[in-house]
């Protein structure tokens, strides 16, 4: 009986070091990572260490990793007088273990860009820059618009191949891409993914209007750009009666400034959708992006890991300055 007891006791307390063993090897193999997506905040967030007492608006993304490189136009070098690019600085984090997104923004200064811009900027004012790498030819290209002698905005572009160990590259240009410059003003210029149909908006018309250019494919960018102006065609599905104009195309989805009727007061931002060969209806951001004050040049990016899509875009809401820069997670269905 003795001896039936001990064995009883014994595997009792065997069961209990087992299962105590287990539930701690359980807790310390525990996965830390509570959310492994991250998510860009759904409210509208100042860059406030980026944005001055000036105007600053214009923003274009250079560069997107787990941080943005950021060139923009802004008169802050002028106080309040002449708009020239200048750059700036956007890094983010998301705590996988506690679903905390934070971020900071300051001025930049990035070689490269500062190579970049120098050789844009003009005596005039210096609006939209629009950057992008052309998987047509191998250069990096920088877009922007400025004053011609007549005081109207013209389209001009800079040329260079890539980085290349950290070797800053020869900068060519600005030229004037007069394939697309009317005697009126043209601004904003985007390309679609196969970078062979640039839309823009120009007031050649009366008011501002989003319009489209096709390349063909056996044409190069530079040539194609000087060639002998002609009237582009208007984005119908686009355009309203008022000013329509910034468009930014990704993928699928074109972002857009409108001041039509309907909207909640001044410019606001809009979206379509590329389905079946066209753009679809516009759809108003809501109250959600868009306020009574003026809401201007917006443009989009996913990012890897990032549940949601990034919006940037400047307003002069009360903040800062005149126009400041502001971001916010979106979500848009393509489909």
């Amino acid at each position: 009986m003795k001896n039936s007891s001990l064995k009883t006791a014994i595997a009792f307390y065997s069961c209990i070091l087992i299962l105590a063993y287990s539930f701690t090897s359980c807790k310390k193999d525990e996965n830390p990572i509570k959310f492994p997506k991250g998510a860009f905040p759904d409210s509208t967030t100042a860059l406030t260490d980026l944005n001055s007492a000036y105007d600053d608006y214009n923003l274009n993304l250079h560069q997107l990793k787990g941080y943005l490189t950021l060139i923009f136009s802004s008169n802050r070098g002028s106080s309040g007088g002449q708009f020239d690019l200048v750059q700036g600085l956007v890094t983010f984090t998301w705590d996988q273990t506690n679903g905390k997104f934070e971020f900071e923004s300051s001025t930049g200064n990035d070689t490269y860009l500062n190579a970049l811009t120098t050789k844009a900027n003009t005596s005039g004012n210096d609006f939209g820059p629009y950057t992008f790498f052309s998987s047509v030819d191998g250069y990096n290209y920088l877009f922007l618009s400025s004053q011609n002698t007549n005081g109207d905005l013209d389209f001009y572009f800079t040329r260079n191949y890539p980085i290349y160990n950290n070797i800053i590259p020869t900068v060519t240009g600005p030229f004037p891409a007069t394939l697309l410059n009317s005697s009126a003003d043209d601004a904003y210029i985007s390309f679609d993914t196969n970078q062979d149909t640039a839309y823009y908006s120009s007031n050649s018309g009366g008011n501002f209007e989003i319009y489209l250019k096709q390349r063909p494919a056996e044409a190069s960018m530079p040539v194609w750009l000087g060639g002998s102006y002609s009237a582009g065609t208007p984005a119908d599905s686009l355009n309203s009666t008022a000013n329509d104009k910034c468009p930014f195309v990704m993928k699928k989805i074109m972002v857009f400034a409108s001041d039509r009727p309907g909207g909640l007061g001044g410019y606001d931002l809009y979206y379509a959708i590329y389905k079946h060969g066209k753009w679809s209806t516009p759809e108003n951001f809501g109250p959600d992006v868009n306020t009574t004050y003026n809401e201007y040049r917006p443009i989009i990016a996913t990012v890897s890991d990032y549940t949601n899509t990034l919006l940037m875009f400047s307003s002069d809401r009360p903040g800062k300055g005149g126009y400041d820069l502001y971001f916010q997670g979106i979500k848009i269905s393509s489909e």
